[in-house]
């Protein structure tokens, strides 16, 4: 079915466990999505290998918070075959206009080469999309995120669907029921997305409650 989106209906959406994808950058509708099997990562259970270790203590890659979130919407969106449209790049920057929508962005030598992006609400983040134009940059930033929610009180990393590449970081499936139960319980929370006023520095980062290999 299709639909004409507003603001409130996203989060409304959100907030019911369903979420809005079009089928290209140029149509025109959006549909709602309500997959049986949800992706999330848990944040106890995020995966950091060896090799990514190395990179986030290396700091080749500068991680900033909200610095340029139109960016990392159009790095997201920017690739032959992609679900965000221009009704929704209105809406994630009005979002983000309003600190509901929040990025991690990953920087090589000022430099914008990967990031992520989501919404917030109560204790929940709303995984949209990434991108990488550097080895393991996404991954960085996957793990800047992580690390910023675990310490604002958020309990639920949505990813909406699971890949190759997100269960590699300890991203999983859960039942629609289950995760139902997840998101109930994280909208009842008052997290804080910027309660960690700083970046964290990479040892910090890797001492927090996230497993490594």
């Amino acid at each position: 079915m299709t639909i004409t989106l507003t603001q409130e209906m996203l989060l409304s959406g959100y907030a019911g466990g369903i979420f809005p994808m079009a089928e290209h950058r140029e149509d025109e509708n959006l549909f709602w999505i309500d997959p049986r099997q949800r992706g999330i990562i848990p944040l106890d259970g995020f995966h950091i290998s060896r090799s990514l270790s190395k990179t986030i203590r290396s700091e080749r890659f500068n991680v900033t918070y909200d610095v340029d979130f139109a960016g990392i919407v159009s790095g997201c969106a920017d690739r032959g075959e992609t679900w965000i449209n221009d009704i929704l790049i209105k809406l994630y920057n009005q979002l983000h206009s309003a600190k509901i929508a929040r990025s991690v962005e990953v920087w090589d030598n000022g430099v914008l080469v990967g990031g992520v992006f989501g919404i917030t609400m109560g204790g929940a983040f709303f995984g949209e999309s990434m991108f990488s134009k550097r080895t393991d940059a996404s991954k960085v930033a996957l793990a800047y995120l992580i690390d910023r929610l675990t310490v604002g009180g958020f309990i639920l990393c949505d990813t909406q669907f699971i890949t190759p590449h997100l269960a590699s970081l300890g991203g999983i499936e859960v039942p629609r029921e289950h995760y139902q139960q997840k998101l109930n319980a994280a909208l009842q929370l008052k997290a804080d997305f910027d309660l960690q006023k700083n970046v964290s520095k990479p040892y910090s980062l890797l001492q927090r409650n996230i497993q490594t290999s």
